[in-house]
């Protein structure tokens, strides 16, 4: 099993900058990938942003491409995802999510990927 839980969400003006983590705990050991989600009400869940463990190769999502990083230090099993730029219309949970799969390399956009999921944390982002 592995836990997430994330941190760093709030609410920002537009134009600002928030900076999210998720700490991984339990058998971290065997986590392949990790992926940053998010869901706005009546909205399904969408991807943000994925990267690899050990390779640290990284994929965005087009939604906040050029505005987002997803970095992890894996000395702290951390993962972390910088946004830039805020928008109102991002205002959402987002989620942390790890993956244990090792039969295949890279990073993944696809929900059904991921094993394991965070109880998410609000970002608000006002006018």
């Amino acid at each position: 099993q592995v836990q997430l839980v994330e941190s760093g969400g709030g609410l920002v003006q537009a134009g600002g900058s928030l900076r999210l983590s998720c700490a991984a705990s339990g058998r971290t050991f065997s986590v392949n990938r990790m992926g940053w989600f998010r869901q706005a009400p009546s909205k399904e869940r969408e991807f943000v942003a994925s990267i690899t463990w050990n390779a640290g190769i990284t994929l965005y999502g087009n939604s906040m491409k050029g505005r987002v990083t997803v970095s992890r230090d894996k000395s702290e099993n951390t993962v972390y995802l910088q946004m830039n730029s805020l928008k109102p219309e991002e205002t959402a949970v987002y989620y942390c999510a790890a993956d244990r799969d090792m039969s295949w390399r890279g990073p993944a956009s696809s929900r059904g990927v991921y094993d394991y999921w965070g109880q998410g944390t609000q970002v608000t982002v006002s006018s």
